[in-house]
């Protein structure tokens, strides 16, 4: 008699699906950042200095003062910062201290006040400076001019021209002795000094009553 077994029949086992068997995480690769070199960014800082420097110069030049001419204002050895920049804004103005190529010799750099404007009519009149038939206010000059410095004449100016006189009237060579001095050779305006140190500060300028 054949024996009936009374186990349960072992049931086939269903295993559950990998949900994740066949993903893959993606991940964006984060860009590197390259450290630059220590000599490239010596380089980049000298281009910048260039640069800097070159404008500065576009803009600006030094001068130093030589010869009394512009005494009690300006003396010997004294270091300015003249603006180029002033004059390609606006043009010169009547009182301003300004540095120019002497008209005869353009390689010379020559310092002055300017007194006449274009148009004007310079005179000066028993040592006394007129413009325009009005005589000038000037507590900026360094003594009374001497007869033998300042005699009667009369200048009058053409488009462009610019009147200018030394401070030290009777010790400045100026439009008295070389004429009047053209725009183009106006290099710029005077505007600070900064050397000696005790002499540091803005330059000042003079506002005449017709301004």
């Amino acid at each position: 008699m054949q024996e009936i077994s009374t186990q349960p029949t072992a049931q086939p086992q269903v295993q559950a699906p990998q949900q994740y068997a066949d993903t893959a995480e993606v991940t964006t690769p984060r860009p590197k950042l390259q450290r630059r070199s220590f000599m490239r960014e010596i380089i980049d800082t000298l281009v910048l200095i260039a640069a800097i420097y070159s404008l500065v110069n576009l803009a600006s030049a030094r001068f130093i003062v030589q010869g009394p001419s512009m005494q009690p204002n300006f003396h010997t050895g004294e270091f300015l910062i003249v603006s180029r920049l002033n004059y390609l804004l606006d043009q010169p103005q009547r009182g301003d201290i300004v540095v120019f190529h002497y008209p005869g010799n353009p390689e010379e750099d020559y310092i002055k006040r300017v007194i006449g404007l274009p148009g004007d009519t310079v005179e000066i009149r028993d040592t006394l400076v007129y413009v325009n038939d009005v005589q000038l206010d000037e507590p900026y000059i360094n003594e009374p001019c001497e007869p033998g410095r300042c005699r009667d004449d009369v200048w009058t100016l053409g488009p462009d021209e610019y009147f200018v006189m030394g401070d030290n009237r009777n010790h400045s060579s100026d439009s008295r002795a070389f004429g009047t001095v053209n725009r183009q050779f106006i290099v710029g305006e005077a505007l600070v000094r900064y050397w000696p140190p005790s002499e540091w500060g803005l330059v000042t300028h003079i506002a005449y009553p017709d301004d």
